[in-house]
């Protein structure tokens, strides 16, 4: 019975990336929720699509330095908590391949202002770690990931 619990949990971890992936192609409602707060300006970092939300699911894409990263929040479920009320998860792909050889640490700003850190950890193609963003306001996710070739990427989005 012991040897059922990982299955479990991996098909849960592929039924919520199959979800990221239907919101990703699915028509959601595009528009900047940033109303007047203003990230520091990185030269690096573009925005490529804007946030779309979709039954308590968040993802918003961005070039970083070449590469585009997608960034995608949502509610964790009963038993999938990583490490809080909600999994960031994190893909950053090149050409439209995913990379699964970085090293990456992620950041959230609370809209109170305190802040914390977590290394993400690797799911499949994409990178994973849990936080508490249940609360109301804007909280600043932030990632810094460093690349097989020693170079150093930095940048973030606004959730919700």
């Amino acid at each position: 019975m012991k040897q059922r619990k990982p299955l479990v949990l991996i098909l849960a971890l592929a039924g919520m990336l199959a979800a990221g992936g239907a919101v990703q192609a699915g028509e959601g409602h595009d528009h900047d929720h940033d109303h007047g707060k203003e990230m520091k300006h990185d030269d690096h970092a573009h925005e490529m699509h804007d946030e779309k939300h979709d039954g308590g699911m968040f993802l918003k894409k961005k070039e970083i330095d070449g590469y585009t990263v997608s960034f995608h929040v949502m509610e964790a479920k009963k038993g999938m908590e990583h490490g809080g009320s909600h999994n960031l998860m994190i893909k950053i792909e090149r050409e439209g391949k995913a990379l699964t050889d970085v090293k990456i640490n992620s950041k959230v700003v609370h809209p109170n202002g305190k802040a914390e850190t977590k290394p993400l950890m690797r799911m499949g193609d994409w990178y994973m770690n849990g936080y508490d963003l249940g609360h109301d306001g804007k909280h600043q996710l932030m990632i810094l990931f460093k690349t097989a070739d020693g170079s150093k990427h930095k940048g973030g989005v606004y959730y919700p």
